[in-house]
């Protein structure tokens, strides 16, 4: 089409060869018309860009062009993120999201997930605010699902997570190439899966450097006030320690606080690495928190383009790690302060 005139079902209806009510049918999913003629009409459509409204486009094409996002993450620090990377992949095919908190009610969750079915959506991406496994989606029939943050037990679902394993390596790799060599870990809740890979990879980098994890990793909550009182008994053991990794930024910030009390300085005396890059607490921590930026919003826009495969029929399975990155401050670097 020539110039700024948008096409119109006239144009559609001369580019396919049938009448302007056959397209208005076809657009409109009303009366008899044949696979090869909807074909033709669409191809059509599609050669000199016609763009019908959302509704009609919605039924032109059999899509709802909404996708439902079901959360357990009540207090939404991790859902966020992951729900903006997602409508970051979907807004440039300007699709919907409706954001729906389960708050870890089963029952609550299937209620969303009828709810949402009525409303015709494309497909489900399901977050939380745990990487520990949980049961796969119920109800979504043919209606395609990826999980984001939070895997599906079932293996065969499509699982976008993060590398909690590199996470720690990545801390661990650096503490010891700025020369720490006594070195302390302290983590969050032991039957959270996180807790368990980030100490697995912190403590098979040192190992692989020859160097031996001080003391015991200590498993606790992830509170501030865990961080705190981890750090002093890991101190009150072993006053000789020169660098401690957290589980997570609330666990860092407890433990600069705890550092201060015992008239440590950071980094000059003890060096300290978080896992989140919660950037309100790492860098409002005093000194600026090094830490392991997650990547949150990569796992949502990871999980969305998956999601519109497998709407265009080439769906995946299987887990897929996104990979983590470390961001430097002043906690293991006293250049940065």
């Amino acid at each position: 089409m020539s110039g700024e005139r948008r096409a119109t079902v006239r144009d559609v209806a001369a580019r396919a060869g049938v009448s302007p009510g056959t397209v208005s049918k076809a657009l409109n999913g009303t009366g008899q018309i044949s696979a090869a003629t909807r074909e033709r009409i669409r191809a059509a459509a599609e050669e000199i860009d016609f763009r019908p409204n959302a509704l009609a486009r919605s039924v032109f094409e059999r899509r709802s062009y909404t996708v439902g996002m079901i959360t357990t993450d009540s207090f939404e620090r991790f859902s966020v993120p992951v729900m903006l990377g997602a409508e970051d992949a979907l807004g440039a095919g300007r699709i919907s999201v409706f954001l729906c908190d389960s708050r870890g009610d089963p029952i609550r969750e299937r209620h969303y997930v009828e709810v949402l079915l009525g409303r015709q959506v494309d497909g489900f991406i399901v977050t939380g605010r745990s990487s520990n496994r949980r049961p796969p989606l119920v109800g979504a029939g043919d209606v395609p699902v990826v999980y984001a943050l939070t895997p599906s037990a079932d293996e065969e679902d499509c699982s976008i997570v993060v590398d909690d394993v590199a996470s720690g390596r990545l801390a661990a790799e650096h503490l010891l190439r700025i020369g720490r060599t006594s070195i302390g870990h302290i983590a969050g809740p032991e039957h959270f899966d996180a807790s368990n890979r980030r100490y697995e990879g912190f403590a098979a980098a040192l190992a692989e450097a020859g160097v031996e994890l001080t003391g015991k990793p200590l498993f606790g909550v992830w509170t501030e006030a865990w961080g705190r009182q981890a750090t002093h008994i890991l101190l009150r053991e072993h006053p000789g320690i020169d660098a401690i990794h957290f589980g997570s930024d609330l666990l860092a910030r407890g433990g600069a606080d705890a550092l201060r009390e015992l008239g440590r300085r950071i980094p000059e005396d003890v060096a300290i690495t978080g896992t989140d890059n919660w950037e309100l607490i790492a860098e409002g921590a005093r000194p600026p928190l090094t830490s392991v930026d997650l990547r949150l919003a990569d796992v949502g826009r990871t999980a969305a383009q998956r999601l519109l495969d497998a709407i265009e029929g080439r769906p995946h399975s299987g887990l897929e790690l996104v990979p983590c990155q470390l961001v430097v401050r002043a906690s293991t670097d006293e250049s940065a302060g």
